[in-house]
């Protein structure tokens, strides 16, 4: 550092408590908050029942400071979140999040992320309302939320019934395409790589779909074969996918043509963009979905699982942690 140039100030210069007040410096609270942050335990009021999901997002795992700008770590620590309560059919309510980061991280990497968390809470309509922090090696992030039923059922993985159909909302493959891209060293097609550094969860879906009486839904976080998956093991229903009804977006297609890849491997086993995916009674897909498959009983030959055309695939199915 030269002589007399303004040293960049730090999550260690400004303190602990300090920090706690600049992140929740004039938030916005629903009326069914009555204690925010700043107390021991947050309070405020669910209809139904409740739900809560939480995940984690750790630097070099999840995310890279090379790749992310603190903004878009914000918004995608949100919204993987958000999109657990979506695919219950819920809305959410209110969340916390407790951050590990390093002395040294520089103060303006927090405020951006900051707003970034701000920006996706408005968009899925959820309050912060508390959280935690801590001194760690690398930046680590946890978010947890709690979402209400309104009086509805949950729906869950295991409702899905031989005879209904499968439907799709939401981007698929665009957020692998987009890792694919940037493990390359691309920083384009720009829409597949913001999909990666920022998921783009259809808010409002889980909730139509719900209304609609969808049986069985979940998001998709490591693939949709791999997430279909486990609403066919929850079900006991082979679940069979028809590529044909499968739109692949251009920046897909572009990043399938870069790489000399099958765009269909994006969309099939590629995680992170969050669409949802559901079971329906034919006849009432609401609109906005697309219809890409159907639930059957399991036979001796395939039993309980995906197919892809009626075959198994081949390959990977999705992300799974800990793989070597």
């Amino acid at each position: 550092m030269t002589s007399g140039s303004a040293r960049t100030e730090t999550v260690g210069d400004l303190g602990e408590f300090p920090l706690i007040s600049l992140i929740t410096r004039n938030l916005t609270l629903p009326p069914a908050v009555s204690v925010g942050p700043g107390d021991d335990c947050a309070a405020f009021l669910i209809n139904g029942s409740a739900l809560t999901t939480t995940d984690m997002l750790i630097e070099g795992i999840h995310f890279r400071k090379s790749w992310s700008s603190p903004a878009e770590v914000g918004h995608k620590a949100v919204a993987v979140n958000l999109a657990d309560v979506e695919a219950m059919g819920g809305t959410p309510v209110a969340m916390v999040i407790s951050l590990g980061m390093p002395a040294d991280l520089p103060l303006t990497w927090v405020k951006e992320f900051m707003t970034g968390v701000r920006e996706e809470a408005e968009r899925g309509q959820v309050a912060l309302v508390g959280g935690d922090m801590t001194a760690a090696r690398d930046i680590s992030i946890s978010v947890t939320v709690i979402g209400e039923t309104g009086g509805r059922t949950p729906i869950l993985r295991s409702g899905a019934r031989p005879g209904d159909v499968v439907a799709v909302c939401g981007r698929l493959g665009w957020a692998a395409a987009g890792l694919a891209a940037l493990l390359r060293g691309f920083r384009s097609p720009r829409a597949a790589v913001d999909s990666q550094r920022a998921p783009q969860v259809p808010y409002g879906a889980g909730r139509q779909a719900a209304d609609a009486g969808a049986s069985a839904m979940i998001d998709v976080s490591d693939g949709l074969l791999a997430d279909l998956g486990h609403i066919a093991a929850a079900s006991g229903v082979t679940i069979d996918l028809d590529p044909a009804r499968f739109t692949i977006a251009d920046p897909v297609q572009a990043v399938a043509a870069a790489l000399n890849a099958d765009p269909l491997k994006f969309v099939l086993t590629g995680g992170e963009d969050h669409a949802m995916a559901a079971t329906f009674a034919p006849g009432t897909v609401p609109d906005g979905w697309d219809v890409v498959g159907q639930v059957h009983e399991p036979d001796d030959e395939n039993g309980v699982g995906v197919l892809v055309d009626g075959a198994h695939w081949e390959g990977d199915q999705g992300w799974t942690h800990f793989r070597s």
